[in-house]
């Protein structure tokens, strides 16, 4: 799969793993939704049955099987689904959707995202403007950086070419089963494809595709 084609939602998420589906509806890049994620939540959260969510003040609704530390801080809008677990000191800023069975971990912060089922964020992350797929997962201290240092919009670039996406926050799109190293940086607009891998200690920006190990700018080859 080649150029833009590898970013779209469709050859990046399984939508069956996501309580999120519906708000992929009508979009064709996953980056689209991000404006809609806090408004979504509230809607779809007053949706959800009270026999397995409990809602707080705030608009948080936490299922009823997850677990969440006392020491986490929850801002909402947010949804907590089933089985998840939110661990000490992590700090949902608010405008957040935390799958089945996901992980946020100690000290990880996150604001305006969508964690697909079984996602793990679980040490020292910083998760925002952002999607990770199914069982994506983010090893300790790796982050997203969703702003320029020049506050300029973000544009997403594959192959020399450059695409706009009319968003100042925006961080990375994380296909299904996408593995990253640990201490690495997800430059502004980074879109990594299903399966792929990324080297601990690496700065990514722009689109890696599926199916491939980011061992450096340089040095992106395809899974054997």
């Amino acid at each position: 799969m080649n150029g833009f084609d590898g970013m779209k939602i469709e050859n990046l998420f399984d939508l069956s793993q996501t309580i999120a589906a519906a708000i992929f509806e009508g979009a064709v890049y996953p980056w689209e939704v991000l404006p809609k994620i806090s408004e979504f939540i509230v809607k779809l959260g007053e949706t959800l049955p009270e026999e397995e969510y409990e809602r707080k003040d705030g608009n948080i609704w936490i299922a009823k099987s997850a677990t969440v530390f006392p020491s986490a801080f929850l801002n909402g809008p947010v949804i907590i689904g089933k089985e998840a677990e939110v661990r000490h000191c992590a700090f949902i800023r608010g405008n957040a959707i935390v799958g089945e069975g996901a992980v946020v971990g100690n000290s990880t912060e996150l604001k305006n995202v969508i964690l697909f089922n079984k996602v793990q964020v679980p040490h020292y992350n910083y998760v925002g403007d952002s999607i990770l797929g199914f069982k994506a997962h983010m090893g300790a201290g790796s982050i997203t950086s969703n702003v320029k240092s020049d506050k300029t919009k973000v544009t997403v670039s594959c192959g020399g070419e450059r695409m706009e996406t009319g968003l100042k926050k925006f961080g990375a799109m994380l296909g299904d089963r996408v593995e990253v190293g640990c201490n690495s940086v997800l430059n502004p607009g980074t879109v990594i494809g299903r399966d792929s891998n990324i080297y601990p200690l690496s700065m990514v920006r722009g689109m890696v595709p599926e199916n491939h190990i980011y061992k450096g700018r340089d040095n992106v080859v395809s899974k054997k």
